[in-house]
């Protein structure tokens, strides 16, 4: 029987968490053939297959559930003996706001890596738009933010991820006129988005819902009084993408940024979760939050 070793068990967790081999190839600082291989060292020394690649995504095994656990506590223990050979570990508090649709995609994996180096650190954490995310870092009130940008030089571009139209099946309000819409608070760039493509399109709408929550559109949508505009990670399995088969004008990407206040500039709790964010989130261009995320099998 072959030893695990833990730069095979890294490479593991990195691509089941980041979904992909070219994903997580630059967490490791690898190429992804580099990752691939330390992944075929370990499936030979584990004795049977751990990850199903398919075109698309990757599914665990049960072999790779079952060893997925326990490679997590395993490189959380060595951080920990890390910790303890080289001085005191990284503590102090930290300020993050994330807007509500990129949360369920992407907060996960920032602060489970996060956490397995620095437990010590407290993360408070602030669920807003955009709109009130960005004032509130300028201010000094958070210490660092995920957010889409408004401006091309707003903090450090990540990925782009793409608007889009959602309804509900069953309901079809897509063919009202004038078309329903459920839109975020005056300033949401999403909703910029939609009146400016329905403009352009030349299609007669009304507002009939207006709401700066997540869950406040998807109801909205579910119950079928209106369509709307979301990002596509946050979109559930119930609804329906919609487009020009549904007569609907095309939108573009959000850019998403990682922005951090300068009165952190001193933080060194700050800067492992903006360099954490940087080393999790960041994406080649046009490989961004294109991707659906990545289901597993159990």
């Amino acid at each position: 029987m072959r030893d695990l070793q833990l730069d095979w068990l890294r490479a593991f967790v990195a691509v089941v968490d980041a979904g992909s081999l070219a994903a997580a190839a630059p967490r490791l600082h690898r190429s992804a053939s580099a990752v691939s291989m330390q992944l075929l060292k370990l499936e030979e020394a584990a004795g049977r297959p751990l990850l199903l690649r398919g075109p698309r995504h990757l599914e665990l095994m049960p072999a790779g559930a079952e060893l997925l656990g326990h490679a997590r506590r395993l490189l959380e223990l060595h951080g920990d003996a890390l910790a303890a050979l080289h001085g005191p570990r990284l503590s102090g508090r930290v300020r993050l706001g994330v807007p509500d649709d990129y949360a369920a995609r992407y907060l996960t994996p920032l602060l489970r890596g996060f956490a397995s180096r620095h437990a010590g650190v407290e993360i408070v954490l602030d669920c807003e738009q955009s709109t009130a995310l960005i004032p509130r870092v300028q201010r000094g009130e958070l210490d660092i933010a995920l957010v889409s940008r408004d401006r091309p030089t707003r903090g450090t571009l990540l990925f782009e991820e793409p608007l889009v139209w959602v309804g509900a099946a069953q309901h079809e309000a897509w063919r009202r006129e004038p078309l329903p819409v459920a839109v975020y608070e005056p300033g949401s760039l999403a909703r910029k988005q939609a009146f400016a493509a329905l403009g352009a399109q030349r299609r007669a709408w009304r507002v009939v819902y207006n709401s700066s929550s997540l869950a406040g559109q998807i109801a909205a949508v579910e119950s079928g009084i209106a369509v709307a505009v979301l990002t596509r990670c946050s979109v559930p399995p119930g609804l329906t993408i919609l487009g020009d088969k549904q007569g609907l004008p095309a939108l573009s990407t959000m850019e998403v940024a990682v922005l951090r206040s300068k009165a952190s500039a001193h933080s060194a709790a700050v800067d492992a979760l903006h360099d954490e964010a940087v080393r999790t989130l960041l994406r080649p261009p046009g490989a961004g939050g294109v991707q659906a995320a990545p289901k597993w099998r159990r």
